[in-house]
């Protein structure tokens, strides 16, 4: 329960005929003890809250940067009309900052024994679970002099999704497998190794497709035609280690990582390419396998959702075995993590042997164009140290990624923006040249 502006002003304003007329306890009686019988009446008028009945429905899941809608219905079983002021608390990444106020506070009139609905938008800025805290409400006399105040439980969970802004890319991606399946209209006829048909010669084929055999059997030279391999496994690796954690920009490598990835599932997902996801530090953080092609989207999306950076170091030796045992026949390895030196020697070079002899291996990172910047800059001497430092960097990259090459590794280094479509063209011309 809790006293109102409107009773401390109407209070205040008593004070003044009594501190000119009637100064003392008579007239502060004569002023308050009215105003008291009003604030009681006024608090047994009210709607009781804790009678009140409340339920939510609206979305469950939402993309990073869209909106998402929780109504809320409260039902008034009492016998007099609630008339409240309602706070549906989130936690504070469910809201823009500075929008949780107006967004969380409703007004809303319920005559007794009906029911009305309250909507909620919510506009998250992180991904993973937003779960809705305790939803307070103020009943108020038909006075407005005194109120009733109580909380109520009701719950409700919006997942936020990471946000798949490389989607953009998918056509243009698309339109390059079709080149490369034989199924548009381009001078090359289907690159790949998987033999697709037989077909009449014609002057500009490759002599090295004829088949003479089939030659042999009819009347006109029939040539072999190809489409890239089909049903390859693909295993996308996500290190979600304390690298993973560095910001770029204005969000953490990991989320320029899981874009990549969810590029690469929804490209070879088309192809007819099977894709399985691991995340790993120290342990498994999130595992997807055996999905068909219509449901590992979903999938990788809402494992990705709650997935975290996690400030710790990364354990090459265990993320390599689980990656084994996750792909135990011949596969695309996708490992998604740093370039650093550091880390890359210590931890990944000792384990790259029992990769690459099994699988083929392509290592992707995130760059930060930041470096690049700074490698240009030579305005004053501030800027030329920053610029010795930032080459510095590029160069020990550069080295790593060179070794890297030369145990077998295809390696795509690109900033958050050229990430996803430079990964996407690795596996596209990895399936042309036939190593998957």
């Amino acid at each position: 329960m809790a006293l109102t502006g409107r009773t401390a002003l109407l209070a205040a304003l008593g004070s003044l005929p009594v501190g000119i007329w009637e100064p003392g306890w008579t007239g502060l009686l004569a002023v308050n003890a009215p105003l008291a019988l009003a604030c009681a009446c006024d608090f047994a008028l009210a709607a009781p809250v804790r009678r009140l009945r409340l339920s939510r429905s609206g979305d469950t899941s939402v993309r990073l940067g869209d909106s998402a809608e929780v109504t809320l219905t409260v039902a008034n079983p009492s016998g007099r009309p609630l008339r409240a002021q309602l706070r549906d608390a989130w936690p504070p990444s469910s809201w823009q900052p500075g929008t949780d106020i107006p967004s969380s506070r409703h007004r809303l009139t319920v005559p007794p024994g009906e029911r009305r609905r309250v909507t909620t938008r919510l506009r998250p800025t992180r991904r993973g679970d937003r779960r809705a805290d305790r939803v307070t409400i103020r009943s108020y006399g038909p006075l407005g002099l005194f109120s009733r105040q109580g909380t109520h439980e009701v719950p409700w969970t919006v997942r936020v999704l990471p946000p798949f802004t490389s989607r953009k890319h998918l056509p243009s991606k698309l339109a390059r497998l079709r080149e490369l399946d034989g199924r548009t209209s381009v001078l090359t006829r289907g690159e790949g190794t998987e033999f697709d048909s037989l077909r009449e010669y014609v002057p500009g084929d490759d002599t090295r497709s004829i088949d003479w055999r089939a030659t042999a059997r009819r009347t006109s030279v029939a040539v072999r035609t190809w489409r890239p391999e089909r049903d390859r496994h693909i295993l996308v690796v996500l290190d979600t280690g304390r690298t993973s954690a560095g910001r770029v920009g204005d969000a953490p490598r990991l989320d320029a990582a899981m874009d990549a990835a969810l590029l690469l599932a929804a490209l070879a997902s088309r192809a007819g390419d099977r894709v399985d996801l691991l995340a790993h530090d120290r342990r498994v953080r999130a595992l997807v396998q055996g999905r068909t092609a219509g449901d590992v989207l979903p999938s990788l999306v809402n494992a990705m959702a709650s997935l975290e950076p996690e400030l710790v170091e990364t354990d090459a030796r265990a993320l390599s075995a689980a990656a084994l045992r996750t792909a135990p026949r011949r596969s695309l390895i996708v490992l998604l993590t740093t370039l650093d030196a550091a880390p890359i020697e210590e931890g990944l070079f000792p384990v790259l042997p029992r990769l690459t002899q099994r699988h083929t291996v392509l290592l992707a990172s995130v760059a930060d164009p930041h470096v690049a910047r700074m490698a240009a800059s030579r305005g004053d001497a501030e800027s030329v140290y920053e610029a010795a430092a930032a080459a510095h960097a590029q160069a020990e990259r550069h080295r790593t990624a060179e070794q890297l090459r030369r145990h077998g590794v295809t390696v795509v280094d690109a900033t958050p923006d050229d990430l996803a479509p430079a990964l996407a063209d690795a596996y596209l011309a990895l399936k042309s040249a036939g190593r998957l």
